[in-house]
Formats: C-alpha cells, sequence, structure tokens
C-alpha cells in the first residue's frame, strides 16, 4: 500500500508544527474565518470574501414537471447531503411558466418555494446559480416559456428520434424562438422578451441582497430559431463533403436525412469525425450562421436582460450561455456586457455547456474523447478571449448508465481539473449517488477555496492520489481548504487540520495561510 506524503514547498521552508500551530490560532468555531460568506468575481476567477480563488463544483438541481410545480421535491436533507458529496454550488432551475402564469402577473406561492430551497442551500454552505430553463422554448413543446409567450403562428410541431432533434425539425419551435428574438407583442401588447427582462428584474430584486444566491443564468441553450434549417444544411453538407474526402462515396439528400434521422445510425456515421482534423471543419460549417446570431439576437438580448437586473442588483454574477450549436464546439461569438455608462460590467461569467454528439443516446458510453477534448478546448479559448471565468453549466448528462460510463465521466472530469472550470453536472435524480459513475468519478477531493492562485490540480483515481500547486498569496489571512470525500481513507490523516462535516466521513483538509509569497504543493494520499 502507498504510503501517504504531504510536501508544502515554498520560498522560504516552514516546519509542519509551525503550520500547523497557526491553523490552531484561528479556532474553526469560527466559521467566517475559513468559510466564504460570498462569492463574486475577479478578472479570471471565481473568488470569496477573503479574497481566495474558489473552485464552483456543483450539480443542477431541477424539475421540469408543471405538477410539481417545477420544484425538485428534496427537502432539507438532501442539501445536507448535496454537502457531504462536496457540492459547494447547485444550478437552480426555474421555469418561466411557473414565474409568470399569466403577463405581468407574478407567481408569488412559487417564488416563497424557491426562497425555502436556497434556505436551506445556504444554511448548508451550498451557493445557487438561478437558471432561467427551457427545452424547445416552452410548456408547449417541453418546459421553459407559457404558453401566452410562445408565438408560434400555429406552426406545424415535428420531432425526431431524440428529443432535442425538434430544435431541428419543428417549425413551431423555430418560430416561437424567432418572435421572442423580434420582441414581438404578447397577448397584452407588451414585447414578450421585455416580458422577460421584467421578469428577471423582479427575480434579481428579490434577491440583490441575499449572500446564498451568487448570480443569475440568463437563458439555457439559446436557440436562433428558423436560421437552424440553414444550419442543418450546412452540416450536412460538410459531412457529406467529408465522407467524399475520405472514401469516395457521394452521399444522396436522402441517404444524409436517413443516416442523420435515425439516432443509432447517427452514432455510427459520427465515428468518421472520431478526430480533431475531422470534426472541426463539419462543426465549424456552423460558425457564420452562429456568429450571426449570437452577435446580434443573443447578444442583444443579453444587453437588455443585463440592464434591468442592473437597475436593481449590481453585485450577483451574470452567468452568460453560448448559443445551442456552441455545445458542440462551435466557435462562440458572445461578448461581455457592458453597464449602463457604457463600461464593462465587471461581474460576468462564462457559462457554456459541453456535450459529446452521442448525449442522450443510448450510445452515450462511446463519447469520443478527443472530440470532447476539442469541445473543452473551445471553451477555454474562449474563456480567455472574453477574459472571464469559465463555470460549465452542464456537462455530463450521463442518467442511469452502467458501468461502461466510467471512463467517459473520469476523462470529462480530467478535463474540468486540467483547465481548472467551475461546473454544474446535469443533473440529479434521486438515486444518482448510488450510480458507479457518481462514486467513481464526480465523488472526489478537489480545491474548494484556495488561498491565492491555483495553478493545476488532479485526483488520479487509479493512484487514489491528489496533487495540487497553488500560488499563496500572503495578504490572505485564510486557509486554502480541501474537499474530501472519505475521512478515513486519508493516510495518517492525524498529520492535518481537519474540518469534519456533521454524520458524515466526509470533510476538508486545512492547509493555513502563508505570510509569505510562495510557490506551494499538496499531495494527499488514499
Amino acid at each position: 500500500m502507498l504510503r501517504k506524503s504531504i510536501r508544502i514547498t515554498n520560498l522560504l521552508i516552514v516546519g509542519m508544527a509551525l503550520l500547523l500551530a497557526a491553523c490552531g490560532e484561528r479556532e474553526t468555531g469560527s466559521r467566517q474565518t475559513i468559510f466564504p460568506e460570498t462569492i463574486s468575481v475577479e478578472g479570471t476567477q471565481f473568488v470569496d470574501n477573503n479574497g481566495r480563488q474558489v473552485i464552483l463544483n456543483g450539480i443542477n438541481v431541477v424539475s421540469k414537471s408543471r405538477e410539481e410545480n417545477y420544484l425538485f421535491r428534496g427537502g432539507p436533507e438532501f442539501y445536507a447531503n448535496l454537502k457531504k458529496w462536496g457540492f459547494n454550488s447547485i444550478r437552480f432551475i426555474i421555469i418561466w411558466d411557473g414565474l409568470e402564469p399569466e403577463p405581468g402577473v407574478y407567481n408569488e406561492e412559487y417564488l416563497e418555494e424557491i426562497d425555502q430551497r436556497i434556505e436551506w442551500a445556504a444554511d448548508n454552505g451550498i451557493f445557487v446559480i438561478l437558471d432561467m430553463h427551457q427545452d424547445l422554448f416552452g410548456l408547449k413543446y417541453s418546459d421553459g416559456a407559457p404558453n401566452w409567450a410562445t408565438l408560434d403562428e400555429g406552426k406545424t410541431h415535428v420531432t425526431g428520434s431524440i428529443w432535442s432533434d425538434a430544435y431541428m425539425l419543428s417549425e413551431a419551435v423555430q418560430t416561437a424562438f424567432d418572435n421572442f428574438w423580434a420582441n414581438k407583442s404578447a397577448p397584452d401588447g407588451v414585447g414578450v422578451q421585455d416580458h422577460y427582462a421584467n421578469l428577471w428584474k423582479h427575480i434579481a430584486k428579490r434577491y440583490a441582497n441575499n449572500p446564498a444566491v451568487i448570480g443569475y443564468d440568463i437563458m439555457n441553450e439559446p436557440f436562433p430559431g428558423t436560421s437552424a434549417q440553414m444550419a442543418t444544411l450546412a452540416l450536412l453538407e460538410a459531412y457529406a463533403g467529408l465522407v467524399y474526402k475520405l472514401t469516395g462515396e457521394l452521399l444522396t439528400e436522402d441517404k444524409l436525412a436517413e443516416t442523420w434521422g435515425d439516432a443509432s445510425m447517427r452514432t455510427e456515421a459520427l465515428k468518421l469525425l472520431s478526430t480533431k482534423e475531422n470534426y472541426a471543419p463539419v462543426i465549424d460549417a456552423l460558425h457564420d450562421i452562429n456568429h450571426e446570431f449570437e452577435s446580434t439576437h443573443l447578444q442583444s438580448m443579453y444587453q437588455k436582460v443585463s440592464h434591468a437586473i442592473r437597475e436593481v442588483d449590481m453585485q450577483r454574477i451574470l452567468f452568460l450561455e453560448h448559443s445551442y450549436f456552441s455545445n458542440t464546439g462551435v466557435k462562440s461569438s458572445i461578448e461581455r456586457v457592458t453597464l449602463a455608462d457604457g463600461t464593462p460590467d465587471p461581474f460576468v461569467a462564462y457559462a457554456p455547456h459541453g456535450y459529446d454528439l452521442v448525449t442522450d443516446t443510448e450510445d452515450a458510453a462511446v463519447a469520443n474523447s478527443e472530440r470532447v477534448a476539442f469541445i473543452y478546448e473551445r471553451i477555454k479559448e474562449k474563456g480567455q478571449q472574453l477574459g472571464m471565468p469559465v463555470w460549465l453549466g452542464e456537462w455530463g448528462a450521463y442518467y442511469s448508465h452502467s458501468d461502461g460510463i466510467v471512463p467517459v465521466a473520469r476523462y470529462a472530469v480530467s478535463l474540468i481539473e486540467e483547465n481548472l472550470f467551475g461546473n454544474a453536472y446535469w443533473s440529479y435524480d434521486p438515486g444518482t449517488e448510488s450510480l458507479s459513475y457518481f462514486q467513481k468519478a464526480l465523488l472526489r477531493p478537489y480545491p474548494s477555496y484556495t488561498c491565492g492562485e491555483l495553478l493545476s490540480y488532479q485526483y488520479d483515481h487509479e493512484t487514489a492520489q491528489f496533487k495540487m500547486e497553488w500560488l499563496e498569496n500572503e495578504k490572505i489571512n485564510s486557509p486554502t481548504m480541501v474537499y474530501v470525500p472519505s475521512l478515513s481513507e486519508l493516510k495518517e490523516a492525524s498529520s492535518y487540520k481537519i474540518e469534519k462535516i456533521n454524520n458524515s466521513d466526509a470533510g476538508w483538509v486545512v492547509i493555513p495561510h502563508n505570510e509569505k509569497k510562495s510557490k506551494r504543493e499538496l499531495i494527499l494520499q488514499f
């Protein structure tokens, strides 16, 4: 069995005894000294009120059921379990239909239920990002907008072999999005997008002084509308061109439609796109269409909503998602929103989603590593270009897949760690904690709060070793804290200052701050 070792290296070496003594001087009972009260943005980092870099490690909490009043039914014990599992944040889904059932009429009962769940989260040190969710625009076709805001002009709704196919096939869904982007009038004469901005203002005013609510995810997976028809053609033409280049086979329109309209045939076809060299030119065929949508309609909506929010809340983080198409690696064109005076809004984060093309199919376990790496690389590049922290608001969607999904999940987690992304896994269902991928990939040590700049971290499942490096900020008088799911498995645990989570084997390894600026390293062996 490997012996656990810890190395904390500094430009000036300080003995372990002195370090532990220093930690003892700050009583862990005074929780304000080690646990954050608020989280914000500083440059490309999420930071807490102590100035430490924060890794947002979260999960989506969601009910899309109108019968459940769009509320996940877990009570206080559920949020206590989230804490035990190491989640310091959640992406909490809220639904427009539940919030504004009639034009300009807000559902106070629903909001009070949301208040209660935010309180349960806060009681467990969990921060909340509120996400205005939609799938296929609204309730009429899936979830999101109320029927009064779904201006589909009576167009035909068509579905496909996968639920999300309707984005590309349904004229009704596409038209509803078109009219939203055009701000067409709702039944009361007010623009439907104006209603959306006013709703966000109402929500922001409610939570402006609630430290547990750290931000607002303005819209889930914004979709362009009827321009998707051009996107479909561009994608199929690019794929056919690749097939011809590689094999000499000339695919007919009927053959292409048959291949991409059937989930199993589509998965087989995707094998041709298993390298970056093959995948990039096909997916980049959507760039111009995506750029046109994001730089005009989407950016305009984000600016309108951000102005509405900033009228009542200047501090919460605005989480900006890229378009639906960018989930699969299409370069995004969104930009930072500005304040009313035209200056850049400092409290903004990039909130992409990252999914392989086999997501939501029975073949999710054959997700292609090179494709996934390419998607995450594009996300990292966009975050750097924006100069914002990156929060992967959705990834995974492994649901009840068997052990075969574990390598896929571990690889995705390794990329999240490598790129220092914040993240929220999609999503929690009752019993998720018992599934293999949760136990063997999601549940792991990670640096929750770092006293300085986090340079790297990784948990190696094969060797059961956690390693992190950071550049200590000597001006921050708070410790670095590493979440550990199983303290009993930590070798020589008595060597560490430990903060346990009640009624569990989980907790944090607490590394006292150093009064000298230095590069530090921590290794934990399990």
